[in-house]
């Protein structure tokens, strides 16, 4: 009977322990996780209008689903859903510490009315004061229908990166991004299968209206072609981390397909590859 019990303890102390360093995240993108998930209990429990204006300030943008300033949208008491729920399932952080990139479902619903699901995109920057504030915030709406996937993060290395000071040569570095997605743009209106070979990333993750989150250039490039889509798109913003490695553009879309043409918003998360290219690791489509 002692060994029993022995073996018992130490059972239960080994569970323990493994549940422990799998709650665990790294120090840096843990941060920007913290502070999606932080926002997510508050809806849960004081209601979404009280967790969306804890994350905003006067330079954040969310689309509703054309883009409008944050806080002018929430002071005038919008119609919103009752509750609402989110938990990440991706995220990534600079190594500047300034920008990051949380993504995964979301589950919202007026009262009276039935449940909907979709997934969110929010893109995070730091204030003076070192707190998280949304830079912009879109969503997609699908069925619900997926299965809940397990947590994927970037953490950034300490490798060095260069410091700059000017503003004129930090507005060129976005302007290199922003070209990057003019060209994507200009080759999707001549062959879209030639623009996603080139610019998605072999790992992106997909978000488009009423499809489950896609994940690798093979899925989207495969459902693209079932479901007989052709996009084309403007590029109007672009925003980089300050260390330079990741940045986003947003702009406005058209989608073809043989029964009709939508407008649409877009969002793509770009990382800078070893070879020097910018990808795309992370695109969502909503109708505008």
């Amino acid at each position: 009977m002692k060994f029993k019990k022995i073996y018992t303890v130490v059972a239960v102390a080994l569970c323990a322990s493994t549940l422990t360093v799998k709650a665990q995240l790294p120090d840096k993108v843990g941060s920007v996780i913290s502070a999606d998930r932080a926002a997510g209990s508050i809806s849960k429990n004081s209601g979404p209008h009280q967790a969306l204006t804890s994350i905003v300030d006067k330079e954040s943008t969310l689309y509703v689903p054309s883009p409008v300033n944050a806080l002018n949208y929430l002071n005038n008491r919008p119609n919103i859903p009752d509750v609402m729920s989110w938990e990440p399932n991706f995220a990534l952080v600079s190594k500047s510490l300034d920008w990051g990139v949380t993504s995964g479902s979301v589950q919202f619903q007026k009262v009276g009315s039935i449940k909907r699901y979709g997934q969110y995109l929010t893109v995070w920057r730091r204030d003076k004061k070192g707190n998280w504030k949304v830079h912009l915030r879109a969503e997609v709406e699908n069925y619900g229908k997926g299965k809940k996937s397990d947590l994927v993060y970037h953490e950034p290395d300490d490798s060095w990166y260069l410091k700059h000071r000017s503003k004129v040569r930090l507005q060129q570095r976005e302007e290199v991004v922003l070209q990057s997605d003019e060209l994507f743009s200009t080759i999707l209106k001549a062959n879209n299968d030639a623009a996603f070979k080139e610019f998605l990333a072999e790992d992106v993750r997909y978000y488009y209206p009423w499809e489950e989150e896609m994940e690798g250039k093979k899925t989207v490039m495969a459902f693209m072609k079932k479901k007989g889509i052709e996009i084309t798109t403007e590029p109007a913003n672009v925003g980089r981390a300050y260390s330079g490695e990741y940045a986003y553009t947003s702009g406005t879309a058209t989608v073809r397909t043989k029964e009709k043409v939508v407008k649409f918003n877009y969002v793509r998360i770009w990382q800078l590859n070893e070879d020097y290219q910018w990808r795309v690791m992370i695109e969502m489509m909503f109708e505008r």
